[in-house]
This record gives structure tokens, sequence and C-alpha cells, in this order.
């Protein structure tokens, strides 16, 4: 698909003038992070865990949060952690199951719903569970804002509840819980708003841990730190923004799940083909996230969980075995359900506004990834539904020109549920016949957003250089912009006028495109392109190009050389 470039605006004069001792392409860079006073950028290049992040009790709630859970501690009361089945939500319930079995709780019930028959959130038949138990007081993490009617249950029941969550707060929020720590809801003043479920629960972790100290209890110095590889795992796999607070978090996390002394994490992480001491959030997003995220997508994520939490070398190993396991058949289903669901698209569709998909009994935890492979391919919004003999629950993904879960919300008279945001939408229908007046709605609604709009993917560069500027100084000073997710992405340079010296397409299936190229008779360059070989279609030797890439160092057998990454590329006429 032809893609767009756009380049972000140049910064003014000024702006260089005012930092004479900063590389001019670092300083762009910054410019476009909006970081333009010695104070931002400071914070941005020289984190400090103390001082660049939040004190916990800025939660307006997490005083008394704090409060009623040392009272359970104190009165021996029954604790349940209500939790989620994604990444995000098993790396939380393991931090808060960690630290309270850290103060002293004992037998703490941990309940993750099973995504095929519960769904995400509360659900009742769990409330009633946690009555027939006796449980006093209920944790969640990464869920509950959206659970008004539970949450009333469980208070009418006995049972007293703190949600932690970080989910937008719905039009007919919770008014029956005993405190809700949640950056989102409207009457927080919490300095940063979009820290994930795992950073939420991390705060409530500070706040008991600080709290334990003034109490005189016993908890080892450094405990706290300790927990950021949970943080970074959970925060990279939501992917929330990768700034302000969430940069700390995933920064110092990084540093810690390097040398993780849980064991299950150094399983995972042999598993996956990594090594300690080489981790980034790249890693995490691509190899350890998909995989503890393979447990709820097609069995029960209590099995991530338990590997998280486990100090036993034989579980954690037979757990990773499953693990791999299970995520090598979830790549299988995904890829034949994604085959499937390109079969419904013919060229009319693809062109549409909103492409809608339906399948018969698609796995509920893999329609996501699906919307997000299509999404990815045509550019399109894209509603990928699955119908069974009782329901049609759906996923949706979208691009950055239409909001779905604002499309979404117009359209709740057909829903049982639904949630999610600008870019993600998940729901139910509240009955089959539904489906064909939910599609056509939906269309119209594409229609009006999108028929006048040119959609093609965009690829943002933030600055043309020369290739003669790439040097070894500046990749070292690019490593200071780490860790790259969302909200900082990794930068793409634009290189004008190349020529290409030769080419050719290697590894296994001959599917990368290996470019050597020089600019103005100086340096040559190495570039890679993974999965490009299309783009070696009209190539010729001698021919000048523009070209879009990502920088990078190669280090192979203990040499280390410039890399540049194609991400796409143009030939001159």
């Amino acid at each position: 698909m032809k893609k767009k470039w756009k380049i972000l605006d140049k910064a003014p004069n000024k702006f260089f003038s005012q930092f004479p001792e900063i590389d001019p392409i670092v300083l762009q860079l910054l410019y476009n992070r909006e970081l333009k006073t010695q104070k931002d950028i400071d914070g941005f290049l020289n984190l400090d865990y103390g001082e660049d992040q939040h004190d916990p009790f800025l939660f307006k709630d997490m005083k008394k949060a704090s409060k009623r859970i040392f009272k359970a501690l104190e009165k021996k009361e029954k604790v349940a952690i209500y939790g989620d089945y994604d990444a995000d939500g098993v790396t939380s319930t393991a931090i808060i199951y960690n630290v309270l079995t850290e103060l002293g709780f004992k037998n703490i019930e941990v309940y993750i719903p099973y995504r095929m028959t519960e769904g995400y959130g509360i659900n009742e038949k769990a409330v009633k569970e946690f009555v027939d138990k006796n449980i006093d007081l209920m944790i969640t993490v990464d869920c509950g804002i959206a659970n008004k009617e539970e949450i009333a249950l469980a208070n009418k029941k006995g049972i007293d509840v703190i949600i932690t969550d970080h989910h937008h707060e719905p039009l007919n929020p919770p008014d029956k819980a005993f405190a809700i720590i949640n950056p989102k809801v409207k009457e927080e003043k919490y300095p940063f708003k979009d820290l994930a479920g795992v950073g939420v629960a991390f705060k409530l972790a500070q706040a008991l841990i600080k709290e334990s100290r003034k109490k005189g209890l016993d908890i080892p110095r450094g405990y706290e730190k300790w927990l950021l590889d949970l943080v970074a795992i959970g925060t990279v796999t939501d992917c929330v923004g990768l700034i302000g607070e969430n940069r700390t978090l995933v920064r110092y996390g990084l540093v810690v799940l390097n040398k993780t002394k849980k064991i299950g994490l150094r399983k995972l992480i042999k598993k996956s083909r990594l090594n300690l001491g080489e981790l980034e959030a790249w890693n995490i997003a691509f190899q350890l996230g998909p995989r503890l995220n393979a447990a709820g997508r097609l069995d029960h994520a209590s099995t991530s969980f338990k590997l998280l939490i486990t100090g036993d070398n034989q579980e954690a190993e037979e757990i990773v075995e499953g693990l791999e396991k299970t995520n090598k058949e979830r790549q299988k289903i995904t890829e034949k359900m994604v085959g499937e669901a390109k079969e419904q698209i013919d060229e009319k569709k693809a062109k549409g506004s909103i492409i809608s998909v339906l399948g018969q009994d698609w796995s509920a935890g893999l329609i996501g990834l699906v919307a997000g492979r299509l999404c990815d391919q045509f550019y399109r919004p894209i509603i990928v539904l699955s119908q069974s003999e009782n329901e049609v629950i759906a996923s949706g993904r979208s691009i950055p020109e239409f909001d779905i879960i604002e499309a979404v919300e117009k359209l709740r008279k057909h829903l049982k549920d639904y949630g999610g945001h600008a870019a993600a939408c998940g729901f139910t229908l509240k009955a089959r016949d539904r489906l064909d007046e939910f599609n056509k709605e939906l269309l119209i609604l594409g229609e009006e957003r999108l028929k006048d709009l040119d959609l093609f993917p965009k690829i943002v560069i933030e600055k043309k250089v020369k290739l003669e500027e790439i040097t070894h100084d500046l990749l070292h000073e690019l490593e200071e912009f780490k860790p790259f997710g969302q909200g900082n992405k990794k930068p793409l340079f634009l290189l004008e006028n190349l020529t290409v010296v030769n080419f050719d397409l290697v590894g296994k299936n001959t599917n990368h495109l290996r470019l050597m190229v020089k600019q103005d008779d100086h340096t040559v360059r190495k570039c890679i392109g993974f999965y490009q070989q299309e783009l070696a279609k009209n190539l010729k030797n001698g021919q000048k190009i523009d070209l879009v890439c990502e920088v990078s160092f190669n280090e192979w057998n203990g040499t280390k050389e410039i890399q540049l990454k194609i991400i796409d590329l143009k030939i001159k006429k």
C-alpha cells in the first residue's frame, strides 16, 4: 500500500541558538517531543527515579485505601484481588499479591476471569463466590470502573471494594466503592493521567510500603524497586504512552528486568531466546508480552500469574513450556482467522470507509489481534465479529482519523456491553438479530467521517539528514531517548539522493532486502529491510533513491557497526 511521507516542521532558529551545546539532530528530536525548556530536556534525558514520578498519596483516595488495607491486616480479614486476563492485568495482580504477602496477609484469594466465558471486568458470579468465602475486602486491578452494579452488590453483601483501574470513567460510574484509584476519573487530581493498570497498582504498592515503614513493619530496603520488572512488562504491553511517569517506570523497570530475581521471568526470557542484560522495550512488546498474553487468549490467565509469583524452578519450567506451546497455537489460529477474514474483503470493501468481517465461533481472545492485523494492512477502521450459538462479540481497531469508541457509543442501543478508547474497542450485541442494523449504522457513521479523506498510512519523519551525519556519537546520544514506544517512537530519518551501490535479497526465504548506498560519493552504508522484498522489484544499481529509515547499531561477532533499517524508499525519476 502506498504510504504518505510527512516531515515534521523544523524547530525555529531561536530554539537551536538556545542550546548550542546539543547536536542539532538531537535538538530537533527533542523539539518534536515538545521538550523546549532546559527543565523538560533534563527531565527527559536524565531521568531520576525519585524526582521523576509522583507521590502516590496525590491520588484523592489513596490514604483512604491504604488505611482500609492496614485495617484488614490488623483484623485478619479475608482479602481478594480481582484481576484481568491480559499482561497488564496479570502483572498488576502479581504486584498487589506480592505486596500484600510481604505485609503479612495470609491466604489471599486471587480471581482472574476466564476470557471466553466471563469476559472483561467484575461479574456477579465472582462476587457471589466471594460472599460464600466470607471475603471482607476486594481490591480490583486493571478493571472495576465500569462495574457499578457488581460493586453495589458486593457492598450490599458486606464486601468493601477498592478499585484500581486506568480505563475511562463511564457515563454511570460506581458509587458504592470504598475507594477509587484511577487517574482518569473526573474528580481525580493526580498529575499523570496515562498510567497503565500496572502503574496504578504500583502506586498503591508504593503507598502501602511507605505506610508500612511508618508502622514499623520490616519491609526490606529496595523492595519497591524489585517490583519494577512487572511494571515495565505491564506498561509496555498495554501500549500506553512511554512519556512522563511511564517513561521513568519503564526505564528503571528495564534495569530491574535485566537482572530480575523472579524465577518465572528468568525462565521465560531464556525460552524466548533472549539474554539478561540485553532486554529492551521491544523485547517486551513482541516476545515476552505475547507469551504472557497467550494464556489469557486461549486458556486461563492464571497460568501467567502463577509464573510471575512462583519460587519453584520446576513449576516455572513447566509453565513456560506450556506458554510456549500455547503461544505457537495462538499464532497458528490467528493466521487461519486472518486468512478467513481476508476472504470476505473484496476490492470494493477494502476501499470503503469501515471494514466489518464476521466469523463463526472465532476465538474471543484472538479477534482483537485479527482486527489489528487487518487495520495495519488495509488502513481502515476494522470490526471483527464472532458469532456463536448464543451471542455476537466483537473487537475493533482503528486509524487516527476515526475515533472508534465514539462511534460505538453512538450505537449503544444495540449493545449489551462495550468499552475501549479511540483506537480500539470491544463489545457484545444485545441479540444476534441486531447485527445487520448495527453494521448498517456503523457504515453510515464511517461514511460521514471518512468519505472525503484520502486514507493512506502516514510515515512521520522527524528530520532530513545527510548520510555522513549518522555517526557513532549520534547513535550513542539516541540511546538516551530509550525506552521507545507509544508517545516516543523510534526516530525516522529521511535521506535524499542516495545512490544504490548494490542490493540483494537475503534470509532463509529471501524476503529481506539488503542494500548498500552512498551519498555524494562518501561513505557506503549498509541498509536492511526486513520483509521488504517488494521494494526490490524496480531497483537497479546506480539508481538514485530517497530512503526513510531507523538508525541503530548492529553488533555481530564483537564488532559494532551502524545499520540503517529501511522503512520505505522511493526511486527518483
